[in-house]
């Protein structure tokens, strides 16, 4: 199967990418930058900007599956020169139509737990007006939403070292947003699964890992892998959000208002859609796992008081 991946030289896209080369498949990363990225030699490369049609449309064309993973952060301000709109909403509509005008047949979009027109957050509210372009296409679709990703180069882990400090720090809420993350080492055969196996076809998938754990739990679980503690003390929400907001038009500041709003919502599912992949959750990489610190949900602190 030729495969364009859309964001492949994300951190993601990597790591799909490799997946489906080592599957057989003739893959090509598209990127704006496509020098960047750690690729097996077997993939291609192409330079394009998904937020234009025309550096996208030949490339598209003539592809048996397009899968969609250029995306924005849901952590972090977007920079100067883009937002949410332009690369989630702009940019999918631009995909679905060169692969409409292409002839490609498979489409698997990348979306996002929570995703909804109507969600508090400039994230989630184009990744859902995103997701019903994807519906109403009429190329063979299937969309993920998963809670948040972790793995080597991802940004959720790195992302609490920079709301926090070691030994002693503050988190909005306490930290007591709840997570279910995945390693993207069990994402990608999912997503490498839904484009071969047309059981998929017009499904969507919530995505989760095996374990809910909060923003606290996560900050606490990170320093212990560098052999630190640290001790949460509790923000509120309402005086977290008004600092957010204030440093918000600072550009070296990555956080601002709506990453606020964001850390107000859960990141859980109530049906874990793994089971449609024939995996069960107790089969997945831990948080805990991954940092080397064995099967530990939360670090020991913790888990008797959530």
């Amino acid at each position: 199967m030729k495969v364009l991946v859309a964001g492949g030289t994300g951190f993601i896209g990597t790591n799909l990418c490799t997946e489906l080369d080592d599957r057989g498949h003739d893959v090509t990363a598209l990127a704006r930058d496509p020098s960047d990225g750690d690729l097996p030699a077997g993939v291609d490369r192409a330079m394009g900007n998904v937020s234009a049609y025309d550096s996208i449309a030949d490339t598209v064309a003539g592809h048996d599956a397009v899968v969609n993973l250029v995306s924005l952060s849901p952590l972090y301000q977007p920079p100067n020169d883009t937002d949410h709109e332009t690369v989630h909403l702009g940019g999918t509509a631009n995909l679905v139509r060169a692969a409409e005008d292409g002839d490609v047949d498979r489409f698997v979009q990348m979306s996002g737990l929570g995703a909804d027109p109507d969600a508090p957050t400039a994230f989630l509210q184009t990744k859902g007006k995103a997701e019903d372009i994807v519906r109403d296409s009429h190329l063979a679709w299937t969309i993920f939403r998963p809670s948040v990703v972790f793995g080597d180069g991802a940004e959720f882990l790195e992302f609490t070292k920079q709301l926090t400090t070691p030994y002693l720090t503050g988190l909005p809420g306490g930290g007591e947003t709840r997570f279910q993350p995945i390693w993207v080492g069990d994402l990608v055969p999912m997503l490498a699964a839904a484009l071969e196996d047309g059981t998929h076809v017009g499904e969507t998938y919530e995505i989760a890992g095996p374990q809910i754990v909060t923003l606290a739990d996560a900050t606490e679980l990170a320093y212990a892998a560098a052999g630190k503690s640290v001790t949460i003390v509790s923000v509120p929400m309402a005086v977290a959000k008004l600092g957010l907001a204030a440093v918000g038009p600072v550009p070296f500041v990555p956080f601002g208002p709506d990453q606020a709003r964001a850390l107000e919502l859960n990141n859980t599912v109530v049906t874990n859609d793994v089971v449609a992949f024939d995996v069960t959750e107790d089969e997945l990489m831990t948080l805990g796992a991954y940092l080397g610190l064995g099967s530990r949900e939360r670090p020991e602190s913790r888990a008797k008081s959530v």
